[in-house]
């Protein structure tokens, strides 16, 4: 566990999800990121009896990428209004079929169906922003900035348009990504410390499982300044 963590302190918990884990539990009852964070607090601190985790935000569990928890319920509070007022910044780096524009900006409609999420007039209005990185084999790999938090936002947004994630048979791709994993990493999280009332930005590149040309580049655009 410690080696998934980036940020820790009192109040918060910075960790990197890896692709396949759920973030919470769901009907299969299988092994969540959550629960291996508390198991980690209980162990690491000594705490006996319930330890508390507050969850703020959520990531498909395809993908992998930056998760933060609140480890106070005032911490808890005050992180899940900012990603419930949209002052929390997500972007993300994801890998897409076909070769997509230099950058642009989608907006559309979408509804929710249980697990399944579509274009749709009825739906709620999502918006994101995109930059294209590097184009290789009909593969581009793009940044995305999420303006708005829906269900499987970027990857039917993308999809509609015909640029499918490596590895979203659910939503039209054709090609495998490894094991059950998605094309998509949140790679970037910039949020208010919820008692130090400054900003933080927390980055992590994609893992082993990106292939090297892209994750190569991908490290590099992490890390730059």
């Amino acid at each position: 566990m410690k080696s998934l963590i980036i940020y820790e302190d009192n109040h918060l918990m910075v960790v990197v999800k890896p692709a396949g884990l759920l973030v919470q539990g769901d009907e299969t009852g299988d092994q969540t990121l959550f629960d291996r964070v508390k198991e980690y607090i209980r162990l690491e601190y000594q705490k006996p009896g319930n330890v508390y985790l507050g969850l703020v935000h959520r990531l498909d569990r395809p993908a992998s990428g930056l998760v933060c928890f609140a480890k106070t319920s005032k911490a808890a509070a005050r992180l899940s209004a900012q990603f419930r007022q949209k002052t929390a910044v997500k972007k993300y780096l994801a890998l897409v079929e076909g070769n997509v524009p230099e950058s642009g900006c989608f907006r559309d409609s979408i509804e929710r169906r249980e697990q399944h999420s579509f274009i749709s007039s009825k739906g709620k209005t999502a918006v994101l922003s995109f930059q294209k990185i590097a184009f290789k084999n009909n593969i581009s790999m793009v940044e995305v900035d999420l303006k708005t938090g829906r269900h499987h936002q970027i990857r039917v947004q993308f999809a509609h348009r015909g640029f499918f994630l490596l590895g979203d048979f659910r939503y039209g791709s054709k090609i495998k990504f490894q094991d059950q994993s998605l094309a998509l990493h949140a790679y970037y999280l910039e949020i208010e410390h919820p008692t130090l009332k400054e900003r933080k930005i927390f980055k992590s590149p994609p893992g082993e499982n990106w292939p090297e040309y892209f994750r190569t580049i991908a490290d590099k655009w992490v890390h730059a300044d």
